[in-house]
């Protein structure tokens, strides 16, 4: 499965927030066998966010949308969506039910808060969402996403990402697999022997320089479990390996 992941904040952007949730999403696709293809990140704009969710889904096989979902004026995501996918927008009478619900079991667990604060929630719009779509919706955060036509879309406080994520995590699996390798070698050193590992075997390797104290890593990917572990081995015989203990220390092999 390739992916495309798309986060959406202007709070990212200026600098202020550290994207975390592109680099955990991808982890986690990698880990169950799909393949990241883009990432990227977009302002709170409509037209932009709309634009870039019709083109990725026409050229992956599904795109990941985190940030600008709940009730504020700059919370376009949902909007945006639909447009792209040329659907209107529906209210979803489970999730209003259930946004309802929790409203009125916050409200008795808060009084001190819904004394002192207006907490003016529109219910029907935070549960309109993009016709025939699939809500997701968790107890760890309050805004509903949603999955229609292959486009999952995920708040993005990162613990409500994850939680709403693991929703769907199954359906993110792919033939992907690969494996790391740790050495000390320098980068500039390692031109003919990553040449030479491409032409024998049908991998992809990706050489990443170490820093500071911690050593370079060799990825070695491909859909073929078998040239994986080759290549892997073939590396290791003319590469010098170490391994990082749990200490953070490094011992040679």
């Amino acid at each position: 499965m390739e992916v495309a992941i798309l986060t959406v904040g202007d709070e990212i952007l200026a600098g202020d927030t550290v994207n975390t949730n592109a680099t955990w999403l991808a982890t986690e696709i990698h880990d169950r066998g799909g393949s990241v293809r883009r990432i990227m990140t977009v302002p709170d704009e409509e037209g932009v966010i709309e634009n870039t969710v019709r083109e990725w889904n026409e050229s992956f096989d599904a795109v990941i949308v985190t940030g600008g979902l709940g009730g504020t004026p700059d919370d376009v995501t949902m909007d945006a969506v639909a447009s792209a996918l040329d659907r209107e927008q529906a209210v979803d009478t489970d999730v209003r039910e259930r946004l309802e619900a929790k409203a009125r079991r916050f409200a008795e667990e808060n009084p001190e808060l819904t004394d002192e604060y207006d907490l003016d929630l529109d219910l029907d719009e935070a549960a309109t969402l993009p016709a025939d779509g699939r809500s997701l919706l968790t107890d760890v955060g309050w805004a509903p996403g949603c999955a229609v036509e292959g486009v999952y879309v995920l708040p993005g406080i990162p613990r409500e990402m994850k939680a709403m994520f693991e929703l769907v995590a199954d359906e993110f699996g792919g033939e992907v697999v690969s494996e790391t390798m740790y050495t000390p070698a320098p980068e500039g050193a390692l031109g003919d022997v990553l040449d030479a590992v491409r032409e024998r075997f049908d991998v992809a390797v990706g050489s990443y320089p170490g820093r500071d104290d911690d050593p370079g890593r060799l990825k070695v990917t491909s859909t073929d479990a078998e040239a994986v572990a080759a290549a892997t081995t073939w590396l290791r015989d003319n590469v010098e390996e170490v391994t990082p203990d749990a200490a953070g220390e490094r011992r040679v092999e």
